[in-house]
């Protein structure tokens, strides 16, 4: 478990890192506010005590896998590799600007420390999967996991669901999928756009291992994500309920900050919330 002291180092660093997202989409002047405050929580656990990983040498051949296939949330992937170590944290203000290694979505090819390019929706979990299969072709996937992250929107791409399937069959035991159950979309409320629920009956029918909790307590997602990791004979999905715009009240669980920047005004606003935070 972890320690009460660990938690309190761990909520620090996503408070600092939900600021450097605000400064980079301030400075960008576009990208995505609500999806990537939200999953803070989970990013900073992840890259801060999880992940078998090294920044010093991101290319590690036995490092666990990173797909992350919602790629509009990147502000979050970026803040947090940045804060880890995998690259300088000024160099999060060039997040979209023109020749820049921080594209509006991952881009493999501009900054080789991420798994995969991200894109179109629904894409990631087949990119996961196939990474899934190879490591069960070659005798590694009881070395190492391939985590993706997927929206709660993106499940409406049918792609998504023969991801599914197709896990499901080969039984890709360390396979953990972490979808964003944020109830938003582009375009509104998941529920109003294209129901999803019953979500957790619908990954159970597919041969998944199904695990929901919160995504802001960091010591029910460790214990979740430990469930996963010793979980034999199956993938696991953990629905993570989490609060878009986590962190800043005027943005939480407002779809209309899914796609949006925050203004100069909007930006000082959430960075005095941030910065006044009391522990």
């Amino acid at each position: 478990m972890l320690t009460e002291e660990k938690i309190l180092e761990l909520e620090k660093k996503a408070n600092d890192i939900r600021i450097s997202i605000i400064e980079m989409l301030m400075e960008a002047k576009s990208g995505h506010t609500a999806g990537s405050l939200g999953m803070v929580d989970i990013f900073t656990l992840f890259y801060f005590y999880i992940l078998k990983q090294n920044p010093k040498n991101p290319a590690w051949e036995e490092r666990d896998r990173v797909v992350l296939s919602n790629g509009h949330i990147c502000p979050v992937l970026y803040a947090t590799m940045a804060h880890a170590g995998y690259f300088p944290v000024e160099e999060l203000k060039t997040l979209r600007k023109f020749g820049a290694r921080l594209q509006g979505h991952p881009h493999r090819e501009y900054l080789p420390y991420v798994d995969t390019s991200s894109g179109p929706l629904g894409s990631g979990l087949s990119q996961a999967v196939g990474m899934a299969i190879a490591d069960k072709i070659d005798g590694k996937d009881k070395s190492r996991f391939i985590y993706c992250f997927i929206s709660d929107g993106e499940l409406d791409e049918g792609n998504t669901w023969e991801a599914v399937m197709l896990a499901g069959k080969y039984k890709l035991r360390n396979l953990i999928a972490v979808v964003d159950r944020n109830n938003i979309q582009i375009e509104g409320f998941t529920e109003d756009v294209m129901p999803l629920e019953p979500l957790h009956s619908k990954w159970k029918s597919f041969n998944w291992h199904i695990i929901e909790v919160s995504g802001h307590n960091l010591q029910s997602l460790n214990e979740v994500v430990e469930e996963a990791q010793v979980n034999k004979g199956k993938p696991t999905v953990i629905i993570a309920h989490t609060i878009p715009g986590k962190g800043v009240k005027e943005f939480e669980k407002n779809y209309k900050w899914h796609g949006k920047a925050p203004s100069k005004e909007e930006g000082e606003m959430a960075l005095r919330e941030l910065r006044n935070f009391r522990f």
